[in-house]
């Protein structure tokens, strides 16, 4: 086990420095800070050396001048953090089995260690987009879709070719007992044969709604209903079709459908993984997408970035929904406090949501064992629960006049 711990702290260094290179290279505002990119013109000249993760940092710190004093230190520290978290990470998953329910037997049997280890490998590809980011929207206040639309993709297969990659969860057996499965999108509720796949025609219809919600999110819209909705609805579809980008997300919607409806007529296991991962998708986003909406209007400001919708979405196929209430209350929470302290502190209105997001969905995926068999009571609500989410975002108007309320008492 010590040997895999170094080589993953090993790996996962590397993979800290490849990182460092997207958070540089796929921000708005792109900076050859790197040592894998070509340096600046005005910069000293590089080493091989520079590349050593960790370490090369040190060397690198000669160039302060032109990207800020102690810019090397946080790419550093990403590498070594990269390092710890993917040998830590593989102990508390493999090792301890730390998603497993408290009651199931440990060690896991050989059979099941395949089915951890693929669930490792998709959470470390989770982990290492949330971290790019909530970096690069720390810096810039902007969550790239080349971050998140392919991480969502990557969520979509994982769960439709490898259903157990999803969250796991003790469901009952055919004989009596329980088993271990994998998270579905009636957890804690049986799975319903209506939304099995072929000839659940019902089926089919979620699954194609959420993957072309999903495509219509990413499309350049604009809505400018101040002389009028037709007006606002005539400009925003002549932007639509001017852009190049509509046409290509027009071609990947027609072939994820292709795609869907060849997973729905093979049914089983597949379809369900798939069918979980896109109402996921669908449900994290949009809940975000409908609170960046009131937020705005009742701040009369914008609330929250769509880089925060297509990240949650992004979240929630690798998740589940069933997640949604845990991360939000927790970005939540931390984001509060973090804002009072900056509003008390004259520190500027504004804070990247992104990373509170991040940082509280990996807490939500390291305790997910407890979590869940404390809250699954809850989602044995079935229906109540769509309205128990309703309502809350109803109250959260008078919660939002509130806060305009304070902010307007700090900034003036």
């Amino acid at each position: 086990m010590n040997v895999i711990l170094a080589v993953l702290f090993l790996s996962g260094v590397c993979v800290g420095g490849l990182l460092n290179l997207g958070v540089y290279r796929l921000a708005w505002h792109a900076r050859s800070i790197s040592p894998w990119s070509a340096p600046p013109a005005e910069a000293p000249r590089r080493h091989w050396y520079d590349r050593i993760p960790i370490l090369g940092w040190l060397g690198l710190s000669r160039e302060s001048g032109l990207h800020g004093r102690g810019f090397w230190v946080r790419p550093m520290l990403v590498e070594l953090l990269c390092g710890i978290g993917f040998a830590a990470l593989y102990w508390w998953e493999i090792s301890q089995a730390g998603l497993l329910p408290a009651g199931w037997p440990k060690p896991v049997p050989a059979g099941m260690l395949a089915v951890l280890h693929v669930q490792y490998g998709c959470h470390l590809v989770l982990i290492s987009l949330m971290l790019v980011a909530s970096l690069i929207d720390a810096d810039e206040k902007t969550i790239p879709d080349a971050i998140t639309v392919p991480g969502t993709l990557f969520g979509l297969v994982a769960a439709a070719s490898y259903p157990w990659s999803l969250l796991p969860e003790l469901v009952a057996g055919p004989t009596g007992g329980v088993r271990l499965s994998f998270l579905r999108l009636t957890s804690p509720n049986p799975w319903p044969d209506w939304l099995g796949g072929f000839p659940q025609a019902w089926a089919l219809a979620i699954g194609l709604c959420c993957w072309w919600g999903w495509c219509f999110a990413l499309t350049h819209r604009t809505w400018y209903a101040r002389h009028g909705w037709a007006r606002a609805l005539r400009l925003s579809l002549a932007r639509l079709f001017r852009e190049r980008s509509t046409w290509r997300i027009l071609l990947t919607g027609v072939v994820g459908s292709a795609v869907l409806g060849g997973v729905w007529f093979v049914g089983g296991p597949h379809w369900e993984g798939l069918l979980t991962s896109l109402v996921g998708l669908a449900a994290c986003g949009g809940i975000i997408w409908a609170i960046r909406i009131i937020g705005s209007a009742v701040l009369r400001r914008e609330a929250m970035g769509f880089g925060d919708v297509t990240l949650m979405a992004m979240i929630g196929a690798f998740l589940g929904w069933q997640t949604f209430p845990l991360v939000l209350f927790g970005a939540a929470l931390t984001g509060l406090v973090v804002g009072v302290i900056g509003l008390v502190l004259r520190h500027g209105p504004e804070i990247p949501y992104g990373p509170f997001l991040c940082l509280a969905a990996l807490g939500v995926l390291v305790r997910w064992a407890s979590l869940w068999e404390w809250i699954a009571p809850v989602y044995g609500l079935g229906w109540f629960l769509v309205l128990l989410i309703a309502m809350c975002l109803i109250l959260m108007v008078p919660l939002l006049v509130v806060i305009r309320l304070i902010r307007q008492v700090f900034e003036h």
